[in-house]
């Protein structure tokens, strides 16, 4: 794809193209939706509506003047190609892209009218001979017409042995009049002589492609008349094309519908892991947590085992004490006895000593 060619408008459906064999089966050329884009050759002043499935091309078209897009559905619209001898349709999400779609080809169709009628115009202008040379009549080409209408990249007819136009009254002087002037008719000459060859070489590919464009007009027209058969077939049943028409419409509402639950669903799935990680990140705190409360149970336990022997061995001594304040006191209360005893023997002998 050339550098200047820039997508300007993108979409997504599902692409199928006509059975060549039967000519009225569509075969769907991607299994699933893919991006639909139309792009803009600016070197070659050409709207192309381009689809990739992968690396592979599946739509590489051409929007000529003489293409229609038609919709044959609420979600579906086709277009034939005859450059690429096919009919390529497209089945959308909705009806607002189908509607989108189809109004962006009406407008680059469009633009490309304008742009052949203005490079048609532009050929005739260059085509114009200026000047007569001093031995006889210049030659130049015959005005551009399309060999055909369904392809505006194909290059006008032209002939050898065309009419010499008419000598122009105004924007051209005698050669005798400027030098300057007539070497500047000179390098014209030059240039339409070389645009001359060109296009009498397009001409003679053209003219050797006619015979293949009539015998596909020819089988186009079979065709035409067969389904012009088959559309008079298809209105004797049209109550049932009409039910399946229906059957279709809300199928498609369905499959909508399922789509857009489905992508409920995997939101809710989407949330529902997350929420399933951030418990297990919870769980695994709540497992560390009770950890650590088991081992300070049990550092309690055995800080209570050891209170409890202290408590024993605190009453055990206070038992102790108790005992010997009493044993202590009874030595009191015996030593006072004895102090007391002896104090009588001491006065007892002190009598004694006073008395001898």
């Amino acid at each position: 794809m050339q550098q200047l060619e820039q997508p300007i408008f993108s979409t997504r459906a599902h692409v199928f193209q006509i059975d060549p064999n039967t000519k009225k089966n569509w075969v769907p050329t991607s299994k699933h939706a893919v991006t639909v884009s139309y792009f803009y050759d600016s070197t070659r002043n050409v709207y192309r509506i381009i689809s990739l499935d992968g690396s592979k091309a599946i739509i590489n078209s051409t929007i000529t003047p003489n293409m229609t897009f038609t919709k044959t559905s609420q979600k579906f619209g086709q277009w034939a190609d005859s450059r690429a001898n096919t009919v390529y349709g497209l089945g959308f999400s909705s009806e607002h892209h189908l509607s989108k779609f189809a109004e962006k080809f009406q407008e680059f169709k469009e633009a490309a009218r304008l742009a052949k009628e203005k490079s048609q115009e532009k050929m005739e202008l260059t085509s114009t001979p200026s000047q007569e040379s001093a031995g006889g009549d210049l030659q130049s080409p015959l005005t551009p017409e399309s060999i055909n209408g369904t392809d505006d990249e194909r290059t006008p007819d032209v002939t050898q042995n065309s009419e010499p136009r008419p000598e122009p009254t105004q924007n051209a002087l005698p050669f005798s009049h400027s030098s300057a002037i007539s070497k500047h008719w000179e390098a014209e000459l030059a240039t339409l002589k070389g645009n001359n060859a060109k296009l009498t070489a397009a001409l003679l590919e053209s003219t050797a492609n006619v015979k293949q464009w009539k015998q596909q007009l020819a089988a186009y027209q079979e065709e035409a008349e067969r389904l012009h058969k088959r559309v008079t077939e298809l209105e004797c049943v049209s109550s049932q094309a009409n039910a399946v028409h229906t059957h279709k419409t809300e199928l498609n509402q369905t499959i909508q519908e399922l789509e857009e639950t489905l992508k409920v669903k995997e939101e809710e799935i989407e949330r529902l892991k997350q929420e399933i990680d951030n418990a297990r990140e919870l769980q695994e705190q709540r497992d560390s947590l009770t950890q650590k409360l088991q081992e300070v149970e049990i550092r309690n336990k055995d800080l209570e085992g050891q209170l409890s022997d202290l408590e024993q061995r605190l009453e055990k001594s206070q038992n102790e004490q108790e005992a010997f304040r009493n044993n202590l006191k009874t030595l009191l209360e015996i030593l006072d006895g004895k102090i007391f005893e002896l104090t009588e023997l001491r006065d007892n002998l002190a009598k004694l000593l006073e008395r001898s």
